[in-house]
């Protein structure tokens, strides 16, 4: 059983700082081409491989810069923006962190592309202020390619020019939504804006802005080296290319491993991450970080793909699978996840503002005799399916996802849950 790599190919192949390496593996050449190819034509290949967002949403990458490159501008001078989501703030998903320390290159090529596609002048890499190691090294990365001719006023002598620059964040879970990250590249508060309108519409400065995460963008180099056909035929028919899974929890082998979209849970524990600790039995694994799902042993040979997934009410959010084995407590690992939502919400709207907190209070309640349990787990799940339909933002819309999989295969082991 082998990865199959596409964003993790130079890996542990080449020496991340230093430019020359990149090059000598066919770097920069998907730019060269791209940079004698049509704008429109870039952005039809990107759409034509079913490239997805692999942040969590999933949209339509072609989508996404066609709508970007063709938004008007309310002002009479109109800039547009790219911006990287290097965030990464989802438990459980350390993916984006191994490209920015083992390639960096593949995501400054990929982000010139993109900014060439929609007709991007400016550019930022917004990383988490704890990879220091990433920001080290992307930013050895961008002066090399400045010196290099890769980015500047006319790169490779093509006359579009391009300049992009790091930008910190401080922590915060929900800075990893890119309306929210936008406010605080412009200095503000990490506030989510009310959507729409979107970045592609009015995003950075009230710009035209593309938002696209690290993984996303490693992949555009490889589709315009090898065309859109080439990529359909890696995965599936609806969520092509390959995905990189951060396994994580009671695995002997925890690590991120770059698959075929459609690879089975079963094949990512037991194949790649070498199966349960101690040899225990598997009970159920946490798929897209804290918001994301529980999916029991029942459901172990599902495939990890967008359709297969939405189709048994999970989701494949950023790629994080925590692992657990038969002797661990779903309900504490509810617990854990409520008290996360409670100390990342930032407050602005009502709804998660208190919802968050009650529904850790309600998991505190789950004690005593079954009845009374059953009642409270009622009550957080019609609690986190309200949060869901009234909060501004994700952040307060993601609870219910956790809950309502928990409560759907778990419900009999929360109910004789002891007291957190």
């Amino acid at each position: 059983m082998q990865e199959h790599r596409i964003a993790l190919k130079n890996a542990g192949r080449i020496n991340p700082a230093k430019i020359e390496e990149y090059i000598a593996a066919d770097g920069y050449q998907a730019l060269e081409t791209a940079l004698q190819t049509p704008p429109e034509k870039i952005i039809y290949e990107l759409t034509q491989s079913g490239l997805r967002g692999r942040g969590g949403a999933g949209f339509s990458t072609g989508l996404k810069k066609k709508f970007t490159s063709e938004a008007s501008c309310v002002l009479l001078e109109c800039m547009r923006y790219i911006i990287c989501n290097a965030d990464e703030g989802e438990p459980g998903t350390f993916k984006d962190r191994v490209i920015m320390e083992k390639d960096p290159h593949l995501l400054i090529e990929g982000m010139i592309i993109a900014a060439y596609a929609v007709g991007a002048e400016k550019g930022y890499i917004y990383i988490r202020g704890e990879y220091h190691k990433s920001i080290e090294l992307v930013r050895r990365a961008l002066e090399s390619a400045r010196d290099h001719g890769f980015l500047g006023d006319s790169i490779m002598g093509s006359g579009y020019g391009l300049d992009i620059e790091v930008k910190l964040g401080a922590g915060s879970y929900l800075c990893g939504e890119e309306i929210t990250l936008l406010e605080s590249i412009e200095g503000k508060r990490g506030y989510p804006r009310i959507k729409p309108p979107y970045p592609a519409e009015k995003g950075l400065f009230d710009m035209p802005s593309l938002v696209n995460n690290v993984e996303t963008l490693s992949h555009i180099p490889a589709i315009i080296r090898h065309g859109s056909e080439w990529y359909k035929c890696i995965g599936t028919k609806h969520s092509p290319g390959t995905k990189i899974f951060s396994v994580s929890g009671d695995v002997k082998k925890p690590g991120n491993f770059e698959v075929e979209m459609g690879t089975t849970l079963k094949d990512l524990i037991y194949g790649f991450a070498g199966g349960i600790k101690n040899d225990r039995a598997f009970k159920a694994a946490l798929i897209g970080g804290a918001a994301g799902t529980f999916v029991p042993v029942s459901l172990i040979d599902i495939r990890m793909d967008f359709e297969t997934l939405k189709k048994n009410e999970a989701v494949l959010g950023s790629g994080a699978i925590i692992v657990m084995a038969e002797d661990k407590s779903v309900g504490e690992m509810l617990h854990s996840l409520m008290r996360f939502f409670e100390h990342e919400s930032c407050g602005k709207c009502v709804p998660c503002r208190v919802g968050t907190r009650q529904l850790r209070l309600l998991m505190e309640k789950i004690t005593g005799d079954r009845s009374v349990k059953s009642a409270v787990i009622d009550a957080m799940l019609q609690q986190s399916e309200l949060l869901a339909k009234t909060s501004l933002c994700p952040l307060g819309q993601s609870p219910v996802l956790p809950i309502r999989s928990a409560v759907k295969y778990f419900r009999d082991e929360l109910e004789y849950t002891e007291n957190l």
